[in-house]
């Protein structure tokens, strides 16, 4: 059976995050991925529902009349893949065949993909969501070809692996709006983010924190310094933030999900994403001694609407969606159960059922898990 060997995982992985730094590199790096899955073309794709068009796209083997067909059916694509890429059906980084649901997406769609794949010899398209917000969605698409066998669990089993990487990568691409660091002119470059950026080196030692990090510096909060290396005053938030450095530093192929869309408590609630910087020729160049890049975004409080998508998502009950709307505002569970006028130790009942439905075991996991579903930053 093919199995994946650790070198060649080790140089996928670095260069899908070498794409965070510079997203010119994504057709290069999605034709090794496709070769690794034995796919012949590809392409990875974040979808605005809110507008109904595609905020990037970038593809590989893809015939420009095919890409054309593609683009043309935007507004009913959206539309299909907020169907089909619900919860229900696909799981973040769990991929997705879609022959195996074909039948069921109805006529329009079943003449999509018609349109799409017959004429290009495509005989099954894998796709798997790598980021899901309560109005965005990114995928990442591989098509096998007529020429290939059929998908395999072993193909399955490879996309998993790369899933939370390719997760990383394509949020940093967002909230970098698509932008290109480079090494020259790297301080002038982070300095025109919204975002705090904050370059750690070995134990989080501060490298260098752009404009809007100094100002989180200065205030102490989310963020702060404590003997020249990073911090936060969450003793949780801050254990989770010193780990996903550490594994940053000593093997970014097993970072896995740790460090994105971690949740900093403070007053205005904050959410970090860590881009290892240790290895790979192009993130080298950065800095000198870098382990990581600290993302810092505000957490936007979740509109009630958003907040029912999220609790039917999970099987909340009215009661503990009340709950999580007073957590997500950042209260505290004593603040909470006083607000909503109930005892604590209904409060900590409420807690503990919430914790079971969404499979998180802390208040701080909680609010991560928000952040990742719904928009945790604000856009003009």
């Amino acid at each position: 059976m093919y199995t994946l060997a650790a070198d060649k995982l080790s140089d996928l992985i670095g260069r899908i995050y070498d794409c965070a730094i510079d997203p010119d590199l994504w057709p290069d790096t999605l034709a090794e991925i496709c070769r690794t899955v034995e796919c012949r073309s590809g392409m990875v794709l974040l979808l605005d529902f809110g507008q109904a068009r595609h905020k990037f796209a970038y593809t590989w083997g893809i015939k420009a009349d095919w890409a054309d067909r593609y683009f043309g059916y935007s507004d009913i694509l959206t539309q299909f893949y907020a169907a089909i890429f619900s919860r229900k059906n696909s799981a973040d980084g769990e991929p997705l065949v879609l022959s195996r649901y074909i039948e069921g997406v109805g006529p329009a769609g079943q003449k999509i993909y018609a349109d799409l794949t017959r004429p290009e010899g495509i005989s099954d398209i894998m796709q798997t969501v790598v980021l899901r917000e309560s109005k965005r969605l990114a995928v990442i698409s591989t098509h096998r070809h007529d020429s290939t066998k059929a998908l395999s669990e072993v193909d399955l089993r490879v996309m998993r692996l790369l899933a939370p990487h390719i997760q990383r990568a394509v949020k940093i691409v967002d909230i970098l709006d698509v932008r290109k660091i480079e090494a020259r002119t790297l301080a002038a470059t982070l300095d025109n983010f919204t975002a705090g950026v904050v370059v750690v080196g070995e134990r989080g030692r501060i490298l260098h924190a752009n404009a809007a990090a100094r100002d989180m510096l200065a205030v102490r909060a989310p963020i702060i310094e404590v003997n020249g290396a990073l911090s936060v005053r969450d003793p949780a938030a801050n254990r989770e933030l010193a780990d996903a450095i550490a594994v940053a530093r000593a093997d970014e192929g097993t970072i896995g999900s740790r460090g994105i869309g971690l949740a900093l408590p403070s007053e205005q609630p904050s959410v970090a994403h860590i881009l290892p910087l240790a290895r790979g020729d192009l993130r080298t160049r950065l800095m000198p001694q870098a382990t990581a890049a600290v993302f810092i975004t505000p957490a936007e409080v979740p509109a009630p609407t958003d907040l029912q998508s999220f609790a039917r998502s999970f099987g909340l009950t009215p009661a503990e969606i009340r709950m999580v709307e007073h957590l997500a505002a950042g209260e505290r569970l004593d603040e909470a159960a006083e607000t909503l006028g109930i005892s604590r130790t209904t409060a900590k009942a409420h807690l503990r059922s919430i914790f079971s439905k969404t499979g998180v075991s802390r208040q701080a996991e909680l609010i991560a898990l928000i952040n990742r579903v719904l928009p945790p930053v604000r856009r003009p």
